[in-house]
Protein backbone atom coordinates (compact mmCIF):
# COMPACT_ATOMS: atom_id res chain seq x y z
CA UNK A 1 0.00 0.00 0.00
CA UNK A 2 1.48 3.37 -0.94
CA UNK A 3 0.73 6.56 0.98
CA UNK A 4 -2.02 7.62 -1.44
CA UNK A 5 -4.14 4.54 -0.77
CA UNK A 6 -4.85 5.63 2.81
CA UNK A 7 -6.68 8.85 1.89
CA UNK A 8 -10.12 7.20 1.68
CA UNK A 9 -9.94 5.99 5.28
CA UNK A 10 -11.29 7.89 8.28
CA UNK A 11 -8.41 9.97 9.68
CA UNK A 12 -7.70 7.86 12.78
CA UNK A 13 -7.55 4.68 10.72
CA UNK A 14 -5.46 6.38 8.07
CA UNK A 15 -2.80 7.51 10.52
CA UNK A 16 -2.89 4.26 12.50
CA UNK A 17 -2.05 2.46 9.25
CA UNK A 18 1.01 4.72 9.03
CA UNK A 19 1.92 3.67 12.59
CA UNK A 20 1.45 0.03 11.55
CA UNK A 21 3.92 0.61 8.71
CA UNK A 22 6.42 1.76 11.31
CA UNK A 23 5.66 -1.35 13.39
CA UNK A 24 6.46 -3.50 10.35
CA UNK A 25 9.87 -1.80 10.15
CA UNK A 26 10.52 -2.81 13.75
CA UNK A 27 9.50 -6.39 13.01
CA UNK A 28 11.85 -6.49 10.02
CA UNK A 29 14.68 -5.62 12.45
CA UNK A 30 13.60 -8.31 14.96
CA UNK A 31 12.33 -5.63 17.31
CA UNK A 32 8.99 -5.75 19.10
CA UNK A 33 6.67 -4.44 16.36
CA UNK A 34 5.38 -1.16 17.74
CA UNK A 35 5.11 1.91 15.56
CA UNK A 36 4.20 5.54 16.07
CA UNK A 37 3.55 8.68 14.05
CA UNK A 38 2.97 12.26 15.15
CA UNK A 39 0.62 14.24 12.90
CA UNK A 40 0.42 18.04 12.70
CA UNK A 41 -1.99 19.82 10.34
CA UNK A 42 -2.57 16.64 8.34
CA UNK A 43 1.14 15.87 7.87
CA UNK A 44 3.29 13.24 9.58
CA UNK A 45 6.08 15.21 11.27
CA UNK A 46 7.54 12.41 13.36
CA UNK A 47 7.89 8.67 12.83
CA UNK A 48 9.30 5.99 15.04
CA UNK A 49 9.49 2.28 15.61
CA UNK A 50 10.93 0.31 18.48
CA UNK A 51 14.72 0.10 18.33
CA UNK A 52 15.66 -0.89 21.87
CA UNK A 53 17.62 -3.99 20.79
CA UNK A 54 19.23 -2.45 17.73
CA UNK A 55 20.41 0.63 19.61
CA UNK A 56 20.81 -1.09 23.00
CA UNK A 57 18.86 1.83 24.42
CA UNK A 58 15.97 1.18 26.82
CA UNK A 59 14.44 4.55 25.87
CA UNK A 60 14.33 3.81 22.12
CA UNK A 61 10.58 3.18 22.10
CA UNK A 62 8.55 4.09 19.02
CA UNK A 63 6.88 7.02 20.80
CA UNK A 64 10.15 8.49 22.07
CA UNK A 65 11.70 8.40 18.60
CA UNK A 66 8.60 9.91 16.96
CA UNK A 67 8.29 12.64 19.62
CA UNK A 68 11.95 13.58 19.21
CA UNK A 69 11.57 13.77 15.42
CA UNK A 70 8.40 15.88 15.71
CA UNK A 71 10.00 18.28 18.20
CA UNK A 72 12.96 18.65 15.85
CA UNK A 73 10.63 19.30 12.90
CA UNK A 74 8.70 22.00 14.78
CA UNK A 75 11.75 23.39 16.55
CA UNK A 76 9.85 23.16 19.82
CA UNK A 77 9.62 20.79 22.76
CA UNK A 78 5.89 21.48 22.88
CA UNK A 79 3.93 19.53 20.31
CA UNK A 80 0.77 21.60 20.46
CA UNK A 81 -1.87 20.89 17.82
CA UNK A 82 -0.40 17.43 17.23
CA UNK A 83 -1.89 13.96 17.47
CA UNK A 84 0.21 10.94 18.37
CA UNK A 85 -0.80 7.57 16.89
CA UNK A 86 0.76 4.44 18.35
CA UNK A 87 -0.01 0.78 17.79
CA UNK A 88 0.26 -0.20 21.48
CA UNK A 89 -0.88 1.67 24.58
CA UNK A 90 2.07 3.74 25.82
CA UNK A 91 4.14 2.68 28.83
CA UNK A 92 4.86 5.00 31.78
CA UNK A 93 8.02 6.42 30.21
CA UNK A 94 6.30 7.25 26.93
CA UNK A 95 3.19 8.58 28.66
CA UNK A 96 5.46 10.87 30.68
CA UNK A 97 7.11 12.13 27.50
CA UNK A 98 3.67 12.73 25.95
CA UNK A 99 2.66 14.84 28.96
CA UNK A 100 5.93 16.80 28.87
CA UNK A 101 5.51 17.43 25.13
CA UNK A 102 1.95 18.68 25.76
CA UNK A 103 0.53 16.50 22.99
CA UNK A 104 -3.21 17.15 23.12
CA UNK A 105 -4.49 13.92 21.54
CA UNK A 106 -3.25 10.33 21.72
CA UNK A 107 -4.71 7.52 19.63
CA UNK A 108 -3.66 3.96 20.32
CA UNK A 109 -4.51 0.58 18.87
CA UNK A 110 -4.05 -2.32 21.28
CA UNK A 111 -4.23 -2.14 25.06
CA UNK A 112 -1.10 -3.28 26.92
CA UNK A 113 -1.96 -5.47 29.92
CA UNK A 114 1.67 -5.57 31.11
CA UNK A 115 2.77 -1.93 30.85
CA UNK A 116 -0.15 0.18 29.63
CA UNK A 117 -0.05 3.53 31.36
CA UNK A 118 -2.89 5.32 29.58
CA UNK A 119 -5.76 3.11 30.77
CA UNK A 120 -4.72 -0.41 31.71
CA UNK A 121 -2.33 -0.13 34.68
CA UNK A 122 -2.24 3.64 35.12
CA UNK A 123 -4.11 6.64 33.74
CA UNK A 124 -1.20 9.04 33.36
CA UNK A 125 -2.61 10.95 30.39
CA UNK A 126 -5.84 11.77 32.23
CA UNK A 127 -4.43 12.30 35.72
CA UNK A 128 -5.62 15.74 36.87
CA UNK A 129 -2.66 16.01 39.26
CA UNK A 130 -0.36 16.48 36.28
CA UNK A 131 -0.02 19.76 34.40
CA UNK A 132 -1.38 18.37 31.11
CA UNK A 133 -4.28 16.10 30.23
CA UNK A 134 -4.71 14.44 26.83
CA UNK A 135 -7.75 13.44 24.87
CA UNK A 136 -7.52 9.71 24.27
CA UNK A 137 -8.93 7.59 21.46
CA UNK A 138 -8.68 3.88 22.20
CA UNK A 139 -8.77 0.72 20.12
CA UNK A 140 -8.26 2.12 16.60
CA UNK A 141 -7.46 -0.87 14.35
CA UNK A 142 -7.08 -2.88 17.54
CA UNK A 143 -7.22 -6.25 15.74
CA UNK A 144 -4.42 -5.27 13.32
CA UNK A 145 -2.29 -3.78 16.09
CA UNK A 146 -2.79 -6.83 18.32
CA UNK A 147 -2.20 -9.28 15.50
CA UNK A 148 1.25 -8.01 14.53
CA UNK A 149 2.35 -8.31 18.17
CA UNK A 150 0.79 -11.76 18.70
CA UNK A 151 2.38 -13.13 15.54
CA UNK A 152 5.77 -11.70 16.50
CA UNK A 153 5.74 -13.26 19.97
CA UNK A 154 4.38 -16.56 18.63
CA UNK A 155 7.28 -16.69 16.18
CA UNK A 156 9.75 -15.94 19.01
CA UNK A 157 8.30 -18.73 21.16
CA UNK A 158 8.59 -21.22 18.28
CA UNK A 159 12.22 -20.17 17.69
CA UNK A 160 13.02 -20.73 21.38
CA UNK A 161 11.34 -24.16 21.34
CA UNK A 162 13.29 -25.21 18.24
CA UNK A 163 16.55 -23.92 19.62
CA UNK A 164 19.21 -22.04 17.66
CA UNK A 165 19.00 -22.67 13.92
CA UNK A 166 21.90 -24.44 12.31
CA UNK A 167 22.91 -22.76 9.07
Amino acid sequence: MNGLETFGLPDHERWMREALREAAKAEACDEVPIGCVVVHNGVVIGRGFNQTERLQDPTAHAEMIAITAAADYLGSRRLLDCTLYVTLEPCAMCAGAIVLARIPTVVYGAADPKAGSVDTLYSLLSDSRLNHICSIVRGVLDADCSSILSEFFSKLRKQKQNGPSSS
